[in-house]
């Protein structure tokens, strides 16, 4: 294993750097006959590429996405889709200060530990760039999960305490931090744009939904549904805590607050009256909501002077130049339902070949 492949069924692999001359993935196990083309792609990619706003990095790159092979006339053949994405504004002079020095916060250390050598440009293959090639495949999955009636939505919930009482999905994508509740999104674009001019940045919470999952996804033990979706989102790169249903909060409550009753439907089905277990009961869907939310922490890249050491053990102080978010929760929203939406389909695809 190298860490590079994420999924069962339907695979991905992932390649490429922040400063190289591309990025990209390779997708195993798509199902054939599936209509495919570079625009379906494209409307999820602009939504995570750079440059949109005050609130995201100035770094421009306009993530056109090639399709290299798996696709026909419009159509997935079953075959391996290779998808490209090229660099075009790296400006890896940025970083030559940066060469011998660790730079808090990010992976320089561990990967110099792990690897012997260190891509010190723009974090290499630990930046967040790379996850433009899991929005990609995240956009195919979205497709086959939208065949069986499921919509993964994601926004931000909260950003430095200011959090959003009201869940206007309409609203997620009218204003540049993604947040549900117009007027908690003034304040939080104020407070972003305030520690950008510092030379600080913010971290914040971003939350999926999961819209129509039938009931029976997931496997059970090692193979929860619930685990799945913490070890994907774990994944990208500043995400430091997940939590599912009432998650944390529920360490606050008593079973009897925490449960959620049933009640019976019209067609005598068992339907919960809350759902603080957030759609997942014993690692398995239940056919309600699947609500995750995803503790985002600020960006490490800041202007403010930094006290670090250089490869030598030399103490010296840095202050990062160049162009980086100064919060991220806006662009991490579609990246968060692209890694939801591969592990739903993964186990959507391990359901339907169970039974028969």
């Amino acid at each position: 294993m190298t860490g590079n492949t994420f999924g069962t069924l339907f695979r991905v692999t992932s390649f490429g750097e922040s400063h190289g001359k591309a990025i990209g993935c390779i997708i195993d196990g798509c199902p054939s006959n599936l209509a495919l083309s570079e625009a379906d792609l494209q409307k999820e990619l602009d939504r995570r590429r750079p440059g949109q706003s005050g609130v995201t990095t100035a770094r421009k790159e306009s993530d056109r996405v090639e399709i290299l092979s798996g696709v026909f006339e419009g159509k997935t053949l079953g075959t391996p889709i290779a998808l490209l994405i090229r660099n075009e504004d790296a400006r890896s002079k940025d970083y030559d200060a940066l060469k011998e020095v660790f730079r808090p916060g990010h992976a320089d250390y561990a990967y110099l530990q792990k690897f012997g050598l260190v891509d010190h440009r723009g974090g290499g293959r630990s930046s967040g760039r790379e996850t433009a090639a899991r929005v990609a495949a995240g956009a195919v999955a979205k497709k086959l999960l939208a065949l069986q009636g499921i919509r993964v939505i994601a926004f931000t919930r909260a950003v430095a305490g200011i959090e959003a009482q009201a869940t206007d999905l309409a609203a997620i994508e009218a204003n540049p931090v993604r947040c549900p509740d117009p007027a908690a999104a003034k304040r939080m674009e104020e407070a972003i744009l305030a520690a950008k001019a510092a030379g600080d940045s913010l971290g914040g919470i971003v939350e999926i939904q999961v819209k129509g999952c039938p009931a029976g996804l997931g496997e059970p033990v090692f193979g929860k549904l619930d685990a799945e979706l913490a070890k994907a989102l774990m994944s990208l790169p500043a995400v430091k805590g997940v939590e599912v249903g009432a998650g944390f909060a529920a360490t606050r409550l008593k079973g009897s607050e925490n449960n959620d009753s049933y009640t019976a439907s019209e067609d005598d089905q068992p339907v919960p009256a809350t759902n603080r277990a957030g759609g997942v009961l014993g690692g398995i869907s239940s056919g309600e909501e699947i609500i995750a939310r995803i503790a985002v922490k600020p960006p490490s890249s800041i202007a403010l002077p930094q006290k670090t050491v250089d490869h030598a053990g030399r103490e010296t102080e840095i202050a990062i130049q160049g162009r980086h978010d100064p919060c991220l929760c806006p662009r991490v929203v579609p990246v968060a339902e692209a890694m939801a939406a591969l592990v739903l389909v993964d186990a959507l695809m391990m359901q339907k070949a169970r039974q028969w």
